[in-house]
């Protein structure tokens, strides 16, 4: 027997990625309403149905009528509706009909009825309107039955080499408290931390460091080493012979001159006045780290003047495999489009590796198992001694 799951808002299947990952679980349907994601997401996952369509048009009569699917059927219901109204990145605007989405998930959720649904979203989501959006969406979801529960987690904390905070919100319809799953990594610039099962975060260096140096123009298509440490070698599992999307497009010589300039993690602040951009926010035009995680992936994953994302050693912004794989996408996961269709798959997807986690969590959930995990809303986690 499996837990049967449904993926809403599904992306390239990020959210739903651990799921996937394990036997217990049967992924039947997949709902994404932007063509090449749907693609993207039936190419990874063959098996799953997937309905490229506006949400608001899809319904258990879908799942009824494509795959005998009743109301009690589905165990799990996964997504994340559309962050940019909620983004701290972008400007919030409340009137975005994107903002209002989480009331087609709240109508899917009554027609199912699973037992456990996990709602995902950005950070931001918790200060809209004074924190008054969130409990408007708690609520609405409790009017149905469900047992509700929050906390932001960091992806980094999961072994994400990536620092990625999300608002995963965990509805239940039994009144046992969930617990979120307990971090395996930990931020080694803090100090050790007390629980010695906990490793140091992984860092672009750790990554990428197998991937080969490219100039802007070029592609790479042989790896520059075997695997070099564990994330590497899961990277690489049934990966094709050639590096798949590791090339990024001509710039100007002016910009590569900033970026060749730029220290490691550096700002235009830090090099000569004359090589500095004329306008840009202040995390643009700068260089990652390479002992450090990531900061968050965008969709502008390689446009520098939008985002910090210049390699941490090569004078170029990221490539479409590197911020795939600090994403924790394995190196043969396919997407699908142009070059922009594909980094807003990926900036717009929740890391594999937080996904692993909360599968989980949501299956000791299921079987009653207890884990040593996170209570929902403990504000800090005691780490340090």
């Amino acid at each position: 027997m499996s837990y049967k799951v449904i993926d809403l808002f599904a992306g390239v299947g990020g959210l739903s990625y651990g799921f996937a990952d394990d036997p217990e679980f049967e992924i039947l349907a997949a709902n994404e309403i932007l063509a090449p994601m749907a693609e993207a997401y039936s190419k990874n996952h063959p098996t799953v149905k997937v309905y490229n369509k506006d949400i608001k048009d899809f319904s258990i009569e879908d799942l009824t009528r494509d795959l005998g699917v009743k109301q009690g059927d589905v165990d799990i219901v996964v997504g994340g509706p559309p962050c940019q109204a909620y983004s701290t990145v972008g400007k919030r605007l409340i009137d975005d009909p994107r903002g209002k989405l989480f009331q087609e998930y709240y109508r899917i959720l009554k027609e199912l009825r699973p037992q456990v649904f996990v709602f995902e979203n950005v950070k931001g989501l918790l200060s809209m309107q004074g924190g008054e959006l969130i409990q408007t969406i708690i609520s609405l979801f409790e009017s149905i039955g469900y047992h509700m529960q929050k906390r932001l987690l960091n992806a980094a904390d999961y072994g994400t080499p990536q620092v990625r905070e999300r608002v995963i919100l965990v509805g239940t319809l039994d009144k046992r408290p969930f617990i979120y799953p307990k971090p395996t990594h930990y931020n080694p610039e803090l100090g050790i931390p007390s629980d010695k099962s906990l490793k140091p975060y992984i860092t672009l260096g750790e990554a990428l460091g197998d991937l080969p140096s490219i100039k802007t123009g070029e592609q790479g298509y042989v790896y520059r080493s075997e695997p070099q440490n564990e994330y590497q070698r899961l990277m690489r599992e049934n990966a094709p012979t050639e590096i798949q999307e590791h090339e990024v497009p001509k710039t100007n010589a002016k910009l590569v001159a900033l970026m060749e300039a730029l220290p490691d993690g550096g700002s235009p602040k830090d090099v000569a006045e004359e090589l500095r951009p004329t306008s840009g926010f202040a995390n643009c035009y700068c260089r990652l780290w390479w002992n450090r995680p990531c900061t968050t992936v965008t969709r502008n994953l390689g446009c520098v003047s939008s985002s910090r994302c210049v390699h941490p050693r090569d004078p170029r912004p990221l490539s479409t495999r590197e911020g795939a794989r600090i994403q924790g996408f394995p190196d043969n996961y396919i997407f699908c489009g142009k070059r922009g269709d594909k980094h807003l798959q990926i900036g717009n997807a929740v890391p594999t590796f937080l996904s692993k986690a909360i599968k989980d969590a949501v299956k000791s959930y299921l079987k009653g198992e207890k884990i040593d995990g996170i209570e929902p809303e403990q504000k800090e986690l005691t780490l340090f001694d």
